[in-house]
C-alpha cells in the first residue's frame, strides 16, 4: 500500500440526508479505518457523500461496509466520487462500517480484509 503521503489530499463528507444536506462527518485524510459507525453517532445514517484527493484525483477508495468490523455486504467507489443518494447503490441507510485510503483498492483486496482482518499499513483505526 501507499504510504501517508497520498493520504495527505483525501477529503470525505458524508451526510445523513440525500443530496448532500443533513448531519455532516468530514474526514480530512486518507489512511482511516472506523470499524464502527456508532463512535460518531452515524451508524445506519448515511445516505450520500463526497469523496476526493486533491492532490492525487484518481488515488482514493472508500469502501462501505453493511456491517461492523468490514464485514457484510460492501460497496467500493474509487476516484472523485460525489453520490446523492446511496439507494441508487441500494446502500442507503446500511453503512456500519468503512476503510478510507488514498490508494485503489480492489474487490479482491476487500476481501482479503473481510477474511484476515489485516488492514492496509499506516490505517489509523477508530473503534467504539
Amino acid at each position: 500500500m501507499q504510504g501517508n503521503f497520498f493520504n495527505n489530499g483525501v477529503r470525505l463528507s458524508m451526510f445523513s440526508g440525500a443530496n448532500f444536506t443533513g448531519r455532516r462527518l468530514t474526514f480530512r485524510r486518507g489512511g482511516i479505518a472506523v470499524r464502527n459507525l456508532g463512535a460518531f453517532r452515524f451508524n445506519n445514517v448515511l445516505t450520500s457523500f463526497r469523496l476526493r484527493n486533491v492532490l492525487f484525483p484518481s488515488a482514493v477508495t472508500l469502501v462501505l461496509f453493511s456491517r461492523n468490523n468490514f464485514q457484510g455486504s460492501f460497496r467500493i467507489f474509487c476516484g472523485r466520487t460525489n453520490v446523492a443518494n446511496l439507494s441508487r447503490f441500494n446502500f442507503n441507510n446500511v453503512t456500519s462500517s468503512f476503510i478510507l485510503v488514498g490508494s485503489r483498492l480492489s474487490e479482491g483486496q476487500v476481501l482479503e480484509i473481510q477474511r484476515t482482518g489485516n488492514l492496509p499499513c499506516d490505517m489509523v483505526v477508530v473503534t467504539q
